[in-house]
């Protein structure tokens, strides 16, 4: 009996190890074919130096889709596809100006408009500016101190964070409810700092939006450079009194069709089980959106492209979906959860990549406690690619729509102390974008996406 009973545990322990074994040798597999035969950085030179930026409802969105669409049709999948979904068309229209005027000097300062935001009058706009370090400061002064001005938001993001996400969290909502607020107390327009953890001279644009406040109290709001917002502070603490100006001529023009892009590999034994993973084709329209999020598009179609070399034959679905106006919207999004519920699809994992193309550090997970610890489990199978990071927390905005009855939800998490320097901004370019490090996210979300696939989820 005691023989029977090493036997069997011997067994066990043999076969375990024999699977392990093979679960290193595929994760090994992957990152070689990423580092050595990918396709990713030439499509992201093709989507950021061909096509340029892809703001929502542009033709240049409208490229990204033909383009990758094509791209997908010959990676020889079992089915490429659009999904119809409408998109806010807003326009930037001419570069944007501002200046402070102090005791007779004129300094000018790098300012974007935000997303969203309407213009200010034809000939610009000037007035008193009052600075606060946010939304409760400023409420906290009341209509009489604000009405007729424009309020300097100016609460930068906080340094002290390892996690550059959680700065951005700190700060966001001066830009995406500023405008909002300000106008519910009389202001004429908004001015908001950068989500920037470096001083430079790059305006970071993103999306503001009115909520259901009517169309005569929409004010205009803008982005100003760090190192603009710091010149202005100073010279508001030498004049209180000083006055600003700036002048944009951006527009909200009507709703447009644009598309989802998706392509798949039929599963083998559970075809009615989804696995999903994406990115945004849409960016903001200052730089060509490598980063943001070009860099997750590409590494998505990576994915199937590896799995499709290695000959690997999964046991679910897999889908890549390349979602259309993350920035400014989330339809694509929306669109693509709305659709998978009226057809009753049964998505089992979904993962995003779109917190830039640095390099990997590991994942983000939504989950309930079983198959976040199964996941975790796996951490020593990405160690020796240095990936030891698996913690809970949000795992992206394309894919937070999606429910299923069960449903696990992964975001890739690169090193982001640098992302914020060119998130939303001009220089978020293709030259930014590290080949080797784009390609090390692409092994890792497939060796992710593999191990969901090969053993599901609880």
């Amino acid at each position: 009996m005691r023989f029977l009973l090493f036997f069997i545990i011997g067994f066990c322990i043999n076969f375990s190890s024999n699977a392990q074994s093979d679960d290193e040798k595929m994760l090994q597999a992957i990152y070689n074919e990423a580092l050595s035969n990918s396709k990713c950085y030439n499509w992201l030179d093709y989507l950021s130096n061909t096509i340029g930026s892809r703001l929502s409802g542009s033709s240049a969105a409208d490229k990204a889709v033909g383009y990758t669409k094509k791209e997908l049709d010959e990676l020889g999948l079992d089915r490429v596809f659009l999904q119809e979904v409408m998109v806010p068309h807003w326009v930037r229209g001419e570069k944007e100006k501002a200046y402070f005027e102090n005791k007779g000097k004129i300094t000018e300062v790098p300012i974007c408009a935000l997303g969203s935001s309407v213009a200010t009058p034809k000939n610009g706009l000037k007035a008193a500016i009052v600075e606060v370090q946010g939304i409760d400061e400023m409420i906290a002064l009341g209509t009489e101190k604000i009405k007729g001005k424009i309020v300097f938001f100016n609460r930068p993001m906080t340094p002290i964070h390892i996690r550059t996400f959680e700065a951005y969290r700190g700060c966001i909502d001066q830009r995406s409810s500023g405008a909002r607020e300000a106008s519910k107390l009389g202001a004429l327009g908004v001015i908001v700092r950068s989500m920037n953890l470096r001083l430079d001279d790059f305006p970071h644009t993103g999306n503001t939006n009115y909520g259901d406040l009517p169309n005569d109290m929409h004010i205009p709001a803008a982005a100003i450079s760090t190192n603009g917002a710091n010149l202005l502070s100073q010279a508001l603490r030498d004049n209180p009194n000083l006055q600003f100006f700036f002048k944009q001529s951006c527009e909200m023009l009507p709703d447009v069709l644009s598309h989802n892009v998706v392509g798949e590999i039929k599963g083998t034994e559970n075809p009615n089980e989804y696995i999903v993973v994406g990115g945004h084709l849409d960016s903001w329209d200052l730089g060509d959106g490598s980063h943001d999020d070009g860099a997750g598009v590409v590494q998505s179609m990576e994915i199937l492209s590896i799995l499709k070399r290695l000959g690997y034959k999964p046991k679910r679905t897999i889908r890549v979906v390349l979602f259309m106006n993350e920035e400014n919207g989330n339809r694509g999004g929306l669109k693509y959860a709305e659709l998978a519920e009226k057809n009753k699809e049964n998505h089992i994992f979904a993962m995003e990549s779109d917190a830039g193309g640095f390099s990997p550090r590991g994942f983000s997970l939504e989950a309930d406690s079983s198959n976040f610890n199964k996941i975790k489990d796996w951490k020593r199978l990405f160690e020796p690619y240095l990936i030891h990071v698996f913690v809970e927390g949000h795992a992206g905005v394309d894919i937070n729509p999606l429910q299923s009855k069960h449903i696990v939800k992964a975001g890739l998490q690169p090193d982001s102390q640098r992302y914020f320097d060119y998130h939303h901004a001009a220089n978020d370019t293709f030259d930014a974008v590290n080949k080797r490090e784009l390609e090390l996210g692409a092994a890792t979300m497939t060796s992710l996406l593999y191990l969901m696939d090969k053993y599901g989820i609880e």
